[in-house]
């Protein structure tokens, strides 16, 4: 199934990731879905990465990605945006959750989600949920999982 990417829609924010094969996977997942990319820094690793380069093929378009210095810096950006925070911490599961067009979905760092600072901050914070004794899904099949509900709440496929 095709879509029309618009220049409104829900963005993806990565906090600080550090698996390059991941970060290239969720770049293809926002690419091939029409989602902008949002890359909080430091990454755990280089563009260049070899890791990287083989996953993410040529479906970067660096003018897809935005990348913020900071938490801070993204933080300020976003005063008048609603942004949402995914967590195995949250009490509520995404499936009860009303996503807006231009929600842009925070996803923290594989190795060690966002610090409590971020869960300060944010608001809404949701969860996808397992079964009893799983710890999470990885980060590049949750960012599908998401994106793909937002997507389809929001009429945009």
């Amino acid at each position: 199934m095709t879509h029309n990417s618009t220049k409104h829609g829900p963005k993806i924010a990565l906090f600080e990731p550090d698996i390059p094969q991941n970060t290239a996977a969720i770049i293809r997942t926002c690419s091939c879905l029409g989602a902008k990319l949002e890359i909080i820094e430091p990454c755990g690793f280089l563009l260049s990465d070899k890791r990287f380069k083989r996953v993410v093929m040529d479906y970067m378009d660096e003018k897809e990605i935005k990348f913020y210095q900071s938490s801070d810096e993204f933080f300020d950006s976003k005063k008048n945006q609603r942004v949402i925070l995914m967590t195995t911490k949250a009490s509520l599961s995404y499936t009860e959750f009303k996503f807006d067009k231009n929600d842009t979905i925070l996803f923290g760092r594989e190795s060690a989600g966002v610090p409590d600072k971020v869960h300060k901050i944010v608001k809404d914070r949701l969860k996808i949920p397992m079964k009893n004794k799983m710890r999470s899904l990885n980060i590049a099949s949750s960012v599908a999982i998401i994106l793909a509900e937002s997507l389809k709440q929001t009429k945009l496929i």
